[in-house]
């Protein structure tokens, strides 16, 4: 995947994390799409929900836009999605993406 594409994927979606991760791409940040294996988003929702419970219940502030992501998670169901990460200069951002790559699952 090329950052062209990735861009564009990230493009798609409005979040506050998504804009941030996007603008970090188009500043030249590092990016890494790992195209090795892929999880269902049910699999990553069931970690993901898992971690945001237990980081409010012990007063661990989450992740800006991990709620959010969750919520993409959920609703991707069964789907296929591959996993990347952009490193910007403020922060690195967890993305997934949907199995064709045209689309960002979640960011945070």
């Amino acid at each position: 995947m090329n950052r062209d594409a990735l861009q564009s994927a990230l493009s798609q979606d409005g979040s506050i994390p998504a804009r941030a991760a996007l603008a970090e791409l188009e500043a030249s940040a590092d990016f890494q799409v790992f195209l090795n294996q892929t999880a269902s988003a049910q699999q990553l929702w069931d970690i993901w929900s898992w971690r945001h419970e237990v980081m409010l219940e012990t007063g661990v502030t989450p992740r800006p836009g991990l709620a959010e992501a969750i919520t993409g998670l959920r609703a991707a169901g069964t789907a296929r999605v591959y996993m990347a990460t952009v490193t910007g200069s403020q922060r690195r951002f967890i993305l997934v993406l949907s199995e064709d790559l045209t689309q960002c699952v979640a960011c945070w």
